[in-house]
């Protein structure tokens, strides 16, 4: 018989908040350690570190009360996190697609070689984490989705934008491709393989 695998850090993070959100109250250390054994399978000793991290990552709250050290998380505030988080995406995901028209810019005037290859190379990294980040979040904010309605819905409207800009951007690597290969009559794969193009690239659904 196997012996049974440990939760992972990222599974109990999860238990803990899922915790958190079920209960909507106040704990101690003590508490926490005690409750989320019983009911979310984190054992006792690694409560503490887990409850830490969290409020290093801005997702628990804390507070000392006279000589106690209280902890807290609520779904509200999560999904403000969630919102922030998104809008931050947004700035970023506009920072990419200003690289991207630098660099197409760029490519209008250029041979296919190694002078922009590096560069392109590197946007199209910040487009897959971008996307990634997207997709995540969009997990996490199911997770939400019973908490605050009216927030959902706006935090949803923002992320469909989020979507639509990753696939202004990824349709512009497309066109692009389609232009160099018309241009200097290559394959798909030799523009794949020297601009550093993933496969799989494809629109954010």
């Amino acid at each position: 018989m196997s012996k049974r695998k440990g939760l992972s850090v990222e599974e109990k993070r999860s238990r803990m908040m899922d915790f958190f959100f079920e209960k909507k109250d106040f704990f101690l250390l003590k508490e926490l350690e005690k409750q989320c054994q019983k009911e979310k399978g984190i054992t006792s000793m690694s409560v503490k570190d887990i409850v830490q991290s969290l409020v290093d990552d801005g997702m628990v709250d804390t507070d000392k009360i006279g000589t106690s050290i209280y902890f807290w998380a609520f779904p509200s505030k999560a999904s403000q996190n969630r919102k922030r988080k998104i809008n931050e995406l947004e700035e970023e995901l506009k920072e990419v697609e200003k690289k991207y028209a630098e660099t197409q810019e760029k490519c209008q005037k250029m041979k296919i070689g190694k002078e922009d290859t590096d560069e392109r190379h590197q946007i199209l990294k910040e487009l897959q984490s971008k996307t990634e980040e997207h997709e995540h979040l969009l997990k996490d904010i199911e997770r939400f989705k019973e908490c605050d309605p009216e927030m959902l819905e706006a935090m949803k409207q923002e992320v469909d934008v989020a979507k639509e800009a990753a696939n202004r951007w990824t349709d512009n690597v497309f066109s692009t491709k389609s232009w160099v290969k018309n241009k200097f009559c290559v394959e798909d794969s030799v523009i794949d393989k020297q601009f550093g193009i993933p496969e799989d690239l494809d629109y954010v659904e």
